[in-house]
Formats: C-alpha cells, structure tokens, sequence
C-alpha cells in the first residue's frame, strides 16, 4: 500500500509538471459557447421565477451565481461505469425580500436533502451510483449569516425542508475548524438530523491537512450513517492542487464496521482560464456487504469537468 501511495503520489506530481492550463483554440471555442448557453437557460429561468412574485426588472438587483455544472465517469472494480452530471446554481430575486433566494438543479436526492459533505459522495469515493438523480428547485431564507432555512420538491411534488446552521472558528493563523448541523424532513425520512465537522491546519502556504466526519441518522432508519475523511494537500498555485486521502463510510450498529473504506489520491487544475476545472481520481478500497460477506478489494479511478457559470 505503501508502494502505491507513493506511486499515485509521484505520477501526480509529474502530471502537474506538464499540465496545461490552456485549451486549443477550437475546445476552447466550444467550451466558452457551452458556458455562455448554460448561463443564459439559467438567467432566463431566474427571470421567469422573478416574474412569478412582481413586476420588477429582474435587472434591478437580480443575479445568478454558484452555478456549476459537473460531469463525472468513474468506473469502480466489479461495478458498471458509471457517467454522472449534476448541476446547480442559486438565484436572487428582486421581487423578493432580499434575504429571500431560489435555487435549482439536478442531482443525488439523498445527498440533496441530508446535506452531507460532498466529500462522503458516491461520486467522489468513485461508486456506481443506481439511485435517482433528480430535478430539484425551492425557496430559501437567510435569517443569519450562520442560519437558513430553505423548502423545496425533487422529482416531481416530493416535498422535503431543511434549516441550516453554519459556523467556523479560526483558530490562530494556522487553524480552522468549521461546524454545520442540518435538521430536514422528506416524506421518505421523516425527521432527519446531519452533522458535520472539520478541522483544518496548513503547514505552511502550500501544505494542509484536513480531518473530516459526518453523522446523519432518520427517524426510518435504525442505524447513524457516519463517514470520516483524514486528507494531505499540496497547492501548487492557480487552483492546481494534489490530493491524498484516506476515507470511510459505515452505519452504527451494523455489525460490519466500515462498509467501504479506501485510500485516494486526486488532482484538480483549471483547464481553461478559471471557470473550467479538470480533475483525475485513482483509489484503492475494501469494501464489505454485511457480516457473511468476506471483505472486497477494488480499484477506482475517475475523471471529472467541472463547468463554473
């Protein structure tokens, strides 16, 4: 494991000596029309919910921001290849109080209304993914810089509600730590309750480490779900930054421990200016059913774009 780690570590490093951060002239062409075509479907849509609530230009104070759009194929060990796309992007509206937002998009329903870390997603430990990846849109409010609470429907008429509490702690100048508790409700959950925790310290200007664990338990489930994430980083300027983490997911009471637990290495570029980030994933996992299966091994890797409008 040791060989592989340092392997992963040094293929990586090469890569970033050769990456290039510029696309030619024709891709680049392609991707500055899709990112201009993704952006104005979601202007469009921001205007027409705008109208729903008055008569006021959606100029006048309206914006779209945090829009992504990210493809993923990753392919696991003894699984399908699997090919995700997922997108979201969060509206203002003037003709709504200003602490008022909407929001939209597509993806995992389960990590939508849990609000678990991205980190802990099947996406990102390179897991075929066979749930549903559904439409989403809803309404939230700001009543502090640290809470929300927001209402929505996936998939249809899905209700589901959830309020947010946020709050971090810089803790001298090399320390930070960052709590987030999230409460929701879905008609298949019930009443649910995610927490989640890090705590980050850099090194030095290029070097960090970050400790992460998530908890969520339902009142449908009989088990808390739990991931943790210990993880090195070494920034190599301009959003380039080499990853290695260790990782694992399991359910309280189980009787397995950890259900999936593994070792990966990541890098992440932008491959044109800064809106279009690139990324590859190669890991390593043990991965194990319920308690009369024997534990698994599997190798992963993936490739992903993300797209920032």
């Amino acid at each position: 494991m040791r060989r592989w780690a340092l392997a992963c570590w040094l293929g990586c490093e090469t890569a970033a000596a050769y990456a290039q951060e510029t696309l030619p002239e024709p891709a680049a062409e392609v991707a500055e029309s899709a990112r201009t075509t993704v952006r104005s479907m979601a202007v469009w849509l921001a205007r027409g919910v705008d109208s729903w609530f008055g008569d006021r230009p959606f100029e006048d104070g309206g914006k779209v921001s945090d829009g992504r759009l990210s493809t993923a194929l990753m392919l696991r060990q003894h699984d399908n290849p699997d090919l995700d796309v997922r997108f979201n992007a969060r509206f203002r509206l003037p003709n709504v109080e200003e602490r008022l937002y909407a929001f939209i998009g597509r993806d995992d329903e389960r990590d939508l209304i849990t609000d678990r870390p991205g980190a802990f997603s099947r996406q990102d430990r390179l897991l075929e993914d066979t749930r549903d990846r559904d439409f989403f849109a809803g309404l939230g409010r700001s009543l502090t810089d640290s809470i929300d609470l927001r209402v929505g429907v996936r998939g249809g008429l899905n209700l589901f509600a959830q309020a947010r509490y946020r709050h971090d702690w810089l803790i001298g100048d090399d320390d930070r730590a960052d709590f987030r508790q999230t409460v929701f409700w879905s008609l298949e959950d019930h009443l649910g309750s995610t927490t989640a925790f890090s705590y980050e310290h850099a090194f030095s200007p290029v070097w960090a480490a970050r400790w992460l664990n998530s908890a969520t338990i339902t009142q449908a489930s009989k088990h808390v779900e739990w991931s943790t994430l210990l993880g090195a980083y070494r920034s190599f300027g301009d959003e380039r930054l080499l990853a290695l983490e260790s990782l694992a997911t399991g359910e309280a009471g189980s009787g397995i421990g950890p259900s999936d637990y593994g070792v990966q290495v990541r890098w992440e570029q932008p491959i044109h200016e800064d809106w279009l980030i690139g990324g590859v994933v190669l890991g390593h996992f043990w991965p194990r059913e319920d308690e009369d299966s024997p534990r698994e091994r599997a190798w992963g890797v993936g490739v992903n774009l993300k797209l920032r409008f």
